[in-house]
């Protein structure tokens, strides 16, 4: 068999896992050069604060690229560091930054981004959680010509994934940073061969999925049990889906809920939103406002995860 012929040189940029994903399946598609990888500089985290490396710069030293790791590109020396690589083509996935226009036409073909939503819904930081939350049945990967504005440029290619009532956040993650580098191949392929109609974005239809914060895991049970399904799955594993629950012994406990599945309908009256009625098939029954979320595993702050029936035994005392 003939081998493919390496015609394209590109730089990449990207931070995450998501990204790294990207950058993998680049490394291994013949049909590239990789001439250096662009990542957030290392930041401190987890309890003892320790400088850790992004995803993208881990997978980039271990293949043998050039890293680079600027704050911003407000210096000159930045872009024209970055213009030194001759890159044809920039390929963009959750970097972090805002790129200018000096940045975007560093390359002869630009910039192109992946990102985890069918454009123009939910253009910003967090497109798989928002997708979630809002309760849609698809979502999908887009390949766009990157310009000033924020995710605003017109569209290569696009592959739609159904949302599994039992994915969440994390699991759609893994699913779209597969399908969005397989994409990127296929738009870069099209690209070289002028087969591709770039599809401006109808601005009408947009949606804004806005970077989470940790308190935006807090569990409202006074909303439809399919509205906080939706949520703890857009939730999970970040923040991570919580509840405050009075113990019988007048105690507040943090209580972290994985994610479960729609019970039975309450009769009016029945529970207060958010009160624990006790262990139902095996699972935890909360009451939400119109039916019971069953909860098969939970965490108390301060304590391990445990499933229901643990639960239901050392914090209700229903052992049976």
């Amino acid at each position: 068999m003939e081998e493919e012929k390496i015609t394209l040189n590109l730089v990449f940029m990207g931070t995450p896992d998501f990204a790294a994903e990207i950058l993998k399946q680049l490394l291994d598609w013949p049909g590239c050069r990789v001439s250096g990888a662009y990542t957030q500089p290392d930041r401190p985290c987890g309890r003892g604060r320790a400088c850790r490396p992004s995803a993208v710069k881990s997978l980039a030293l271990e293949r043998g690229l050039a890293v680079f790791q600027p704050e911003n590109f407000k210096a000159p020396s930045s872009v024209n560091e970055l213009r030194a690589l001759n890159a044809d083509i920039l390929v963009v996935a959750a970097y972090g930054l805002i790129l200018p226009l000096t940045v975007l036409r560093a390359a002869p073909m630009g910039a192109v981004n992946v990102h985890a939503s069918l454009l123009p819904r939910w253009r910003g930081a967090a497109p798989i959680q928002r997708a979630l939350m809002a309760g849609e049945p698809v979502t999908g990967v887009s390949i766009m010509q990157m310009e000033r504005g924020l995710d605003t440029g017109p569209v290569l290619l696009q592959r739609a994934l159904a949302i599994g009532v039992e994915d969440t956040a994390g699991t759609l993650h893994d699913q779209l940073a597969t399908l969005g580098g397989r994409l990127l191949v296929e738009a870069l392929d099209g690209l070289q061969a002028k087969t591709l109609r770039p599809m401006p974005q109808d601005p009408a239809r947009a949606t804004y999925a806005s970077k989470l914060t940790k308190d935006e895991g807090r569990i409202d049970w006074d909303r439809p049990a399919w509205d906080v399904h939706n949520h703890v799955r857009g939730v999970t594993p970040w923040p991570g889906a919580f509840f405050d629950w009075e113990a019988s012994d007048g105690r507040n406990v943090r209580l972290s809920v994985f994610p479960g599945r729609l019970g039975r309908e309450l009769e009016p009256g029945e529970a207060r939103p958010g009160s624990i009625l006790g262990l139902e098939d095996e699972a935890l029954a909360v009451a939400c406002r119109d039916r019971i979320y069953l909860v098969p595993r939970i965490k108390p702050a301060c304590g391990a995860a445990m499933d229901a029936r643990g639960f239901a035994c050392g914090y209700l005392n229903r052992c049976d």
